[in-house]
């Protein structure tokens, strides 16, 4: 018996990837494709894509989150607020494709993308971005 493989979906043939669309008062470069938000309890997942050579500014979110980078490299630098400013806490975090980063609740980070990434993005309960400066 042979193996029809004309129906194989990879990450550059699967409909997952379409359909994303931009946010306002996001970081050029952002689209997404979000879930139904139907749990006010569950999580809310994002697909993502990111063009290589953006970036997102220091942010934090208000609830955990996880990133799956199912395509390309990026990076994270973690900070701390002190005297109202912004200091790097530890060097860059550099996720791979197959990385999962997570990062708690609140925590001000930033997020560069290395090369063109496909992600996974899972809030738990609703997204929220917050711009820290």
């Amino acid at each position: 018996m042979s193996i029809d493989t004309g129906n194989e979906v990879t990450g550059q043939s699967s409909a997952i990837w379409e359909n994303h669309v931009s946010v306002p008062d996001t970081p050029e470069g952002f689209t997404v494709r979000t879930t139904y938000p139907t749990n006010p309890e569950g999580a809310e997942v994002m697909l993502e894509r990111w063009q290589a050579g953006t970036q997102e500014p220091p942010h934090s979110h208000p609830g955990d989150d996880m990133t799956v980078v199912v395509e390309g490299k990026m990076s994270i630098q973690f900070f701390i607020k002190s005297d109202n400013a912004l200091i790097a806490d530890g060097g860059p975090v550099v996720l791979n494709k197959g990385d999962t980063g997570y990062i708690k609740a609140g925590r001000i980070h930033d997020a560069k993308y290395i090369e063109e990434c496909k992600l996974v993005y899972v809030h738990d309960k609703a997204f929220g971005f917050t711009a820290e400066e």
